[in-house]
């Protein structure tokens, strides 16, 4: 190897950490400027880093939300549960107690003891709407659900259940402004004496019978006089519709109160009329079929606002409370008016005997409501 070539070697050794040094400052020199898309990409990492970080908290929030319904629904379920199983341990109590009481009371009468419901039959036989048990064999009873075009058995139908069926479809309902199951009376029955209200099951079926035939007798009256108006008003009308706001306030007040007067038909059809509710009603149908319309009249008051205080203006003026003011709400827990459905039918009642003073006038005329 020569002079030149050593020369060269030692001088390319010596230029090489320079040529290094100078590459590395150009490289820092060029990194201090980037280019718009390493910026826009940068940018939009950081954007779908901090996106994703709250999808994620979104998802956790939505999911600690979605366990607390979850627990808050199990949670009711469980009280449904209880309650339902309390209800039930309350029901079974009192139709024990009702059981026991009436075997006393026929024992005290001397009547022979009613026959026991055997449990194990899963309810294949059930009480009667006149207190006895019937009891129709399985292939009657397939049959005759056949016969009437329904199926034999629905899915998880017990016995007793598809005996009830069999009734409710076999029931008769009367037509009427009110479609009941209680058969009418006679209009010469229809007649009340609330001195003498039965207490035994036959004797209330039948008032109750004689309460319901009186009503639909009269809502029967009232659709019979509401038609023949508008009859009349539509011949003596030039164009068809000859309907006034009178007629119309009229149809109204008879519409509302026949529906609301259904309740009443049902608990009539349950025999469930409180006696404290019963006995005025007996009293206001004796007075207007005694066309007696302000003894009637006074009933309805007495029957819905009764002997509460109803005070009126200011009841308390100085700091100290009088001792016989807490009187003055003791009777408004418990009034019959603050129940929706019975307010409704009591004042279905004293619309009906709006009516009854005009379809059938009485005698005497200072008994003619204001």
């Amino acid at each position: 190897m020569d002079f030149a070539a050593l020369m060269s070697k030692e001088i390319a050794k010596a230029k090489k950490p320079t040529d290094e040094s100078s590459s590395s400052a150009t490289t820092a020199a060029t990194k201090k400027y980037m280019r718009r898309s390493e910026v826009e990409a940068q940018r939009e990492a950081a954007y779908r880093a901090e996106q994703k970080a709250l999808e994620e908290k979104r998802a956790a929030k939505v999911a600690e939300k979605r366990k607390r319904e979850e627990e808050a629904a199990e949670e009711a379920r469980t009280r449904e549960d209880k309650r339902r199983r309390l209800e039930e341990e309350t029901r079974r109590r009192r139709q024990e107690q009702a059981a026991e009481e009436e075997r006393l009371r026929r024992k005290r009468l001397g009547l022979p003891e009613l026959p026991k419901e055997d449990s194990t039959e899963n309810g294949s036989r059930e009480g009667s709407a006149d207190g006895e048990y019937d009891d129709i064999p399985e292939e009657q009873l397939v049959a005759k659900l056949r016969a009437l075009g329904h199926p034999a058995t629905l899915f998880g139908e017990t016995r007793r259940a598809r005996l009830r069926r069999y009734r409710r479809l076999t029931t008769v309902v009367t037509a009427g402004p009110i479609p009941t199951t209680l058969e009418p009376v006679d209009e010469r029955d229809m007649k009340v004496d609330a001195s003498a209200i039965p207490h035994d099951r036959a004797g209330r079926a039948y008032l109750f019978r004689q309460l319901a035939s009186y009503f639909t007798m009269v809502l029967r009256e009232w659709e019979a006089a509401l038609a023949r108006e508008e009859r009349l008003r539509s011949d003596n009308s030039d164009n068809n519709n000859g309907h006034t706001f009178a007629s119309k306030a009229a149809i109204s007040a008879m519409v509302s109160s026949r529906d609301n007067m259904a309740p009443l038909y049902r608990k009539f059809e349950k025999g469930e009329l409180d006696d404290d509710i019963l006995q005025p009603v007996v009293e206001i149908v004796q007075a207007a079929q005694e066309r007696r319309y302000v003894d009637a009249n006074d009933g309805y008051l007495r029957l819905s606002i009764g002997k509460a205080a109803w005070p009126i203006g200011v009841t308390m003026v100085g700091i100290h409370e009088r001792s016989a003011r807490e009187k003055l709400h003791d009777g408004e827990r418990g009034h019959i008016m603050s129940d929706e459905v019975t307010r409704k039918y009591l004042q279905s009642i004293k619309r009906c005997l709006t009516f009854a003073q005009v379809r059938w006038p009485p005698e005497d005329i200072r008994q003619l409501m204001g």
